[in-house]
Formats: C-alpha cells, structure tokens, sequence
C-alpha cells in the first residue's frame, strides 16, 4: 500500500509541553534514532529562537542520517519587510536545513486581530516567504496554522491562504488543527475542499485538546493526507499533539500503509521509552500500544481466556510493537492468574501451591499491599510459598536518627546491624532523607560480602496513604523501585510506620538482587524444592 510520510517535530513542538526541556545531546540522540526506525521528516526547531536550536542544525549537519531529511520552522517574513531582508527568513535560510516548515495565518481572525495585518498583506507575507525559499533551493512544507478553525469561520479566505502558498512553489500543504478542537467529520469534510482547490499533496497536524488528535490524523490519511505530523509519545503544548506511536502503529497494522523501516514498528515500544528517558518524564502506564499496562490483564476471567486464546483480550500481539504480555496479580485474581504468573517456574501442577500463592496474596492485598506493581515482591513471595526462600542476610534491628537545627537543612543517620552467615556487621550512614540513610548503611553492611550491590540503584519511591480515615494512624504503602544494569524491578512494604515500610521495600529490593544474580529464580531451582 501507499507510503505515509511521518513527519516528527518532538524536538520543536514536543519540546513546548510542560515540565520537557531535552538538551541538544538529547535534540542529536533521538534524531539519530527516528532516522534509524525510518522517519521521514525530524524538525529541529526554530534556529532564531534560542542558541541551542542553533546549534542543533550546525552539529545535525555533520550527522550522516540514512533516511530522514531535517526541516527547521519559523514564521512567515513580518509585514512590512522583504523576505530577503527578514531575520527569521535569513536564519532558515542559513541553518542549512533541506526542508523549512513555514507556518502562516489561515484564520481571518488571526490575521486581524493578532497579527494585525489585512487580509490581503498575510497573502502577500506566505507567497514571499516561500518563494524566497524555494529560490534558495529548499524544500518547502507550508503549515497552515488553525486551518479548521478559519475554515468554519470564513471558508473562502482559508482557502486563499492555501492557493497563495501553492502558487509560491510550496511543496505540500499541512492543514493544522492548532487548537484540537476538530471532530473527524469536520476534518474529512474540510480536507475534500482542500484537495478540489489545488493540486500539490496535502498532511494534516493536530493537536490533542479533544483527545481526537490520532482519530484526526488517521481521518485525513484516509481523506487522501499523505504526511502526518505529530510527536513522539504525543508530547506537545496544552494536551499535546497526535502521537506518532499511535498513529504508526494504526496505520502499519491497521489501515495497512507503509510506514517507517522493515521493522521499525517492532521498536516503537523502545523508541516511546527512549524519549520519555531522555524528557525525564515518567513513562504513562495505560499509554496505547507501548505502555506497560497496553497488554496487562488482571481479571481472572481475562487471564485465563488470554491463556488459552492470547487474541480474545488483545487487539494485537504485543511483540509486534516490542511490547510483552503482563499477567497482574491482586485481590481479583483467580487461580489462573497465579498459574500464568508462575508459568516461568512451571509449578501448575501443583495444585496445593497455587492456592497457597492465591490465598496468601489476597491477605496480603487485604493489608495493603498491590502486587500487580511490585513484582519483585511477589516472585519472593513465590519462592517463600514454595520453600524455597533462604534470606541472604539477617536484619538485627535498625535505627533512623534526624537532627534538626534552626536555619540549616536537617541531617538523617541511620544505623543498620545485621548478620551474614552468622557473621555480625553494624553501619552507620548519613543521607537525603530516612530512606536514602536506611539504603546508604545497608550497603555498608552488606557490600563486604555481596560487592554486586554496588550496581544496584534505587530509582524511584512512591508512598500512598490506604486507610486515610485513621489520620496520622494510617496505613501507608511504599513501593521502590530499583535497578541494575541489567533489568528494572519493583518492590513493595506496607506498615503504619512509614519508615517500616521503606525498610519492608528496601529489604525485598536488595534480596531481589541477590537472589537474581545466584541464579535462585531459574525453573529448576524453584520446582525442584517446590515438588518435595
């Protein structure tokens, strides 16, 4: 089927979303890797709107990409001025960017009021700035900036808008839904005017303020778009943009286009993860088609149908978009979760430990505890129900101290005493806080026996109040997450003393570690004594 050019303006548009600020290494490293899944378009920025834009264009220059052309963007020439003579033309021109994105007024009031220029000067300002362009030997995109919402006010000047951007040599012309406030009916209907006014290929960007950015864009491929803008994970100002994860995803595996490289829809998972790395963002769990949760099944019902037929509860194989399967356990889970989630240690014939796993978990989850996130914890808690748990160390007693002194930070000891192999080691440490000191004297105490702990990093912690009705009383669950060089795990305590807790997590954290790198969580290991 036909080619749909992905065109990817993370690095510029992305970049406006709240709280993501990538550095140019960062703008440079997902360049190279949506040229390397087979991008067709990367927009690096505004190269007048900040030294690092600059830049971008100046180091991506010497970059030698195997698919993807750069596009820089900017804004029509002022009014008033000649294009040659125009700040923003002359730093398109000179970023040396193949392609430039030129984004113009479509909707009167725009014009008006905001640029506040007549009408027929924002005709003249889009037909100089791209012909000045394509004069100087580059491809030109030309956005048109709140298309949909000037067509529905004043049909016959957007339109205008178009046609003189078409008769100034324009390659494609890109409707934007700049506000996201378009349904997809309005975008077809708006989309089949377009295509009768001119003659030159049509895309289509949208953004997310209706959650219909993804929607719109696939409703105008099917119009006859074909570029579709959008972001990566679907980053942006306000709700973001269309995500391109999303729409790469329907458009390969769905509507059957030719997207990206042979393959590159099998690394739309790591791509999605790299960039939420990279925005230090947290990846967001329920996100379609890459999230952790896009193929989690926790109902007991589901697990087993998914069990036996995987496609009765899910749309695709998770593979496809470098995905895995996850099979959570909680208070709702029936046997046939617990037998899939144990698969790896291929103890479902033994009926007993099944239910012992099962009905252990559910008083577990009673207390407090959520195990669909901290699997870590529940793989100890296999090993324990199944006899096979031997705790490589011993904890003796534990002691967090925070001294407070008017006008300076407060400083937090803790002490730690355990016992390795009857062998008695007692630490102290200090840290940013109870938990950072708890972790800091542990590792003393324990690093002299099991030096690969010093891999081993805490990465996140999270603490939720479970029963807020008893006040300073409650409850509270603390899950940790943490991580090595080789994998990511999470693990989870539940008290209510919130440092006891901290300490249930740690302590399962750091178990985890050690019993992963002996090798304790191989099938063998685990049915060998579970069968006794």
């Amino acid at each position: 089927m036909a080619r749909i050019q992905l065109y990817d303006t993370t690095l510029r548009d992305g970049s406006q979303g709240e709280g993501v600020n990538f550095s140019l290494q960062d703008k440079l490293s997902i360049a190279r890797m949506l040229d390397k899944l087979g991008f067709d378009y990367i927009e690096g920025g505004y190269p007048l709107s900040n030294p690092k834009d600059a830049q971008f264009f100046q180091q991506i220059a010497d970059v030698e990409l195997q698919h993807a052309k750069i596009a820089a963007f900017g804004m029509t020439r002022r009014k008033g001025v000649a294009a040659e003579d125009d700040d923003c033309m002359r730093a398109l021109r000179d970023s040396q960017a193949p392609v430039i994105t030129v984004v113009g007024k479509t909707w009167d009031l725009h014009v008006t009021e905001v640029l506040r220029v007549d009408l027929q000067e924002n005709l003249a300002m889009i037909r100089d700035s791209i012909a000045f362009l394509k004069a100087e030997g580059r491809e030109v995109v030309y956005d048109a900036e709140h298309f949909f919402d000037g067509f529905k006010a004043n049909p016959d000047y957007a339109l205008q808008t178009i046609k003189a951007a078409e008769e100034a040599g324009a390659d494609i012309i890109v409707p934007c839904d700049t506000n996201g406030g378009s349904l997809p009916d309005w975008v077809e209907e708006a989309l089949q005017k377009v295509q009768t006014e001119i003659n030159i290929p049509v895309g289509i960007h949208c953004h997310n303020d209706c959650e219909l950015a993804v929607a719109n864009s696939l409703r105008a491929v099917q119009t006859g778009a074909i570029q579709v803008q959008g972001t990566i994970n679907g980053l942006g100002e306000r709700c973001g943009n269309a995500d391109l994860i999303s729409v790469a995803a329907n458009l390969s595996l769905k509507l059957g286009y030719d997207v990206l490289n042979e393959g590159g829809i099998g690394h739309l998972t790591e791509l999605s993860r790299y960039v939420y790395e990279l925005a230090n963002m947290n990846f967001r769990s329920g996100q379609p088609f890459v999230g952790m949760s896009a193929f989690a099944h926790k109902g007991g019902m589901h697990v087993s149908a998914v069990n036996r037929v995987a496609h009765s509860y899910e749309h695709i194989e998770p593979e496809t978009v470098g995905n895995t399967r996850r099979i959570l356990v909680s208070e709702l889970s029936g046997r046939s979760n617990i037998v899939a989630k144990t698969s790896k240690y291929q103890l479902d014939q033994d009926q007993q430990l099944m239910s012992r796993i099962l009905n252990r978990v559910q008083d577990l989850e009673n207390e407090g505890y959520q195990f669909e996130a901290a699997e870590a914890s529940f793989d100890l808690l296999v090993m324990k129900e199944a006899g096979n748990y031997h705790s490589q160390f011993k904890r003796i007693h534990y002691r967090v101290n925070v001294k407070t002194v008017e006008n300076e930070e407060p400083v937090t000891e803790a002490t730690v005493k355990v016992s390795v192999n009857g062998e008695v080691y007692h630490e102290v440490a200090e840290g940013d806080g109870p938990v950072n000191a708890l972790d800091q004297a542990l590792r003393k105490a324990l690093t002299v026996c099991y030096p690969n702990l010093a891999s081993l990093h805490l990465v996140d912690y999270k603490v939720r109040v479970i029963n807020s009705t008893e006040g300073t009383a409650a409850r509270v669950r603390v899950v940790i997450e943490s991580q090595d060089e080789k994998e990511v795990w999470s693990t989870i305590g539940v008290s209510e003393n919130i440092i006891e807790a901290s300490w249930i997590a740690l302590i399962d954290s750091v178990e985890y570690k050690l019993l992963k790198d002996a090798g304790t969580f191989a099938p063998e290991r685990v049915t060998a004594t579970a069968k006794n």
